[in-house]
């Protein structure tokens, strides 16, 4: 008669086969069910000493994660890592704004001088903007713009000769509750947002209260001890990235991500040994890495944190043209079952499409999953959207690309200081996928009832039940593939949620 052992193998058995498996190439069994789907505990740890309640965190991709992406995240109890791909200066002062706040949206509308006569395309598609006296947050608020009182004035007029009187600030520290009370005592449309330094930090409006009305109710958000939203943030390899490391640990940066695709080299052993001597109180992350030893060199160099993945990407072409990596789901177990007897979290980096790559991720091991594309095309996302055979879509790039590499990120790919300049990755659009205070929630309802069908009450349940050879995997055909996907329709219209 045939026992448990004959159904299904464990993982510690199917990952050491020689073979490199993607998500799509194993499924996981079935458990014992005796919790509910909402009972399910997806927190979890960023790096050594951050929390998060939502395992999720946005790649450092220049069309992925800037000030909005990183507030949207933070307020959903997940995290942003803001990239480097820009100046050291603008860098921090991404940050700056994201931590500036505790509203889990960024309008980033302009902000005028009295002197100046803006077009209506200054007001670059908001319907109002600042005005202070010389045009800067750091200076008096005078008053506010409205791009319908702009478009009336042909040719464009003084700012001060149409701009209406500022109403009643509203203080940066306010939640998004507090802040749709303070509009709704006060009968406002809209109201500056100013810290306690006196900084003008942004303006709320009654549309924009509406519209995160509409969303799934907002979780625990990400705070870290200061009280504000966590935050981090990327650097690269360099002499120059220490400068960029200090301006991000005075910018309020919670983390630092050493953005490498190969982590493994010296240049990243002595940026670890750098910051963690410097900064002792700022968590470091490492990466990327796919294999045990290199896992182990940069544990024993100091880091909180590691990402996990080479060339998984749905825009990175590192496999392709470098022909180095390894299969996702291969790389998650094997780095995770290492590094977590060493108290490091990791971050599977790459290959999320759908919410059954999440649960697999955070199954074999992972502590949350970083993603681009599939946060990309967002309404948090940097970019404005386009439309491309009749489809509403934003920019989506490989910090591996061409395009990206001529902005500085080629020094992610030890690349710089080459005078042939060879791309890892690709320039493509996503289609819009709205707000991810919508979707992101959605997703992990999906994920917890994944949990639920493994009989795994949280992260930690699941990870136990992994290493305790009581979770059983399969190798998928392609044929299993295909029939665990839709298939035998003419057509048929996918709504997730």
């Amino acid at each position: 008669m045939a026992g448990l052992d004959a159904d299904g193998f464990p993982a510690s058995r199917l990952f050491n086969q020689g073979f490199s498996y993607t998500y799509d190439d194993v499924i996981f069994h079935p458990g014992f069910i005796d919790f509910p789907a909402d009972a399910v505990d997806l927190s979890t740890r960023l790096s050594r000493r951050i929390r998060l309640s939502t395992p999720c965190v946005a790649s450092p991709m220049d069309t992925v994660s800037e000030a909005a992406m990183a507030a949207a995240m933070a307020s959903l109890g997940a995290a942003a890592v803001v990239h480097c791909n820009t100046e050291p200066h603008i860098q921090a002062s991404i940050v700056r704004a994201a931590k500036s706040r505790r509203l889990p949206f960024v309008s980033s509308v302009p902000i005028f001088s009295t002197s100046s006569a803006p077009s209506l395309n200054d007001f670059a598609g908001h319907d109002y903007a600042l005005v202070t006296e010389a045009g800067d947050s750091l200076s008096k608020l005078v008053g506010v713009a409205v791009a319908a009182d702009a478009a009336a004035a042909n040719p464009p007029a003084p700012v001060s000769e149409y701009m209406r009187p500022a109403p009643r600030s509203a203080s940066a520290a306010f939640d998004f509750e507090q802040a749709a009370a303070f509009l709704a005592d006060e009968g406002l449309d809209y109201a500056p947002l100013v810290s306690e330094e006196g900084e003008v930090i942004d303006l709320i409006t009654a549309k924009d209260i509406e519209r995160i009305r509409s969303y799934p109710k907002l979780g625990k958000p990400s705070l870290g001890a200061d009280g504000k939203f966590v935050v981090a943030a990327s650097i690269g390899t360099r002499e120059d990235d220490k400068l960029r490391l200090e301006q991000l640990v005075q910018a309020g940066a919670n983390a630092i991500v050493i953005d490498s695709s190969q982590g493994n080299s010296t240049y990243q052993l002595n940026m670890i040994k750098y910051a963690k001597n410097m900064y002792p109180e700022v968590d470091l992350i490492g990466g990327n890495v796919v294999t045990i030893a290199q896992a182990q060199n940069l544990i024993a160099a100091g880091v909180d944190g590691l990402r996990v993945g080479m060339g998984s990407g749905s825009i990175c072409t590192t496999q392709e043209v470098c022909a180095v990596g390894r299969g996702q789901a291969t790389a998650v177990y094997k780095v995770a079952s290492y590094a977590n007897d060493q108290d490091v979290p990791v971050i599977a980096d790459g290959g999320i499409s759908y919410s059954g790559h999440i649960v697999k991720a955070l199954t074999l091991g992972a502590s949350t999953v970083m993603m681009g594309s599939f946060l990309a095309g967002s309404h948090e996302a940097p970019g404005a959207y386009e439309y491309k055979d009749g489809h509403r879509v934003k920019k989506y790039r490989g910090m591996g690309s061409l395009e990206a590499m001529t902005k500085g990120s080629d020094a992610r790919y030890l690349g710089d200081t080459l005078k042939l300049k060879v791309a890892q990755g690709v320039v493509g659009a996503v289609a819009d996928k709205g707000s991810v205070l919508r979707f992101i929630p959605y997703t992990m309802q999906a994920v917890k009832q994944g949990f639920q069908d493994l009989g795994a009450s949280s992260l930690q349940s699941a990870h136990d039940l992994l290493r305790a050879e009581t979770l059983r995997l399969e190798v998928r055909t392609g044929a299993a593939q295909v029939e665990g996907g839709i298939h035998g329709l003419v057509s048929y219209e996918k709504k997730p949620f």
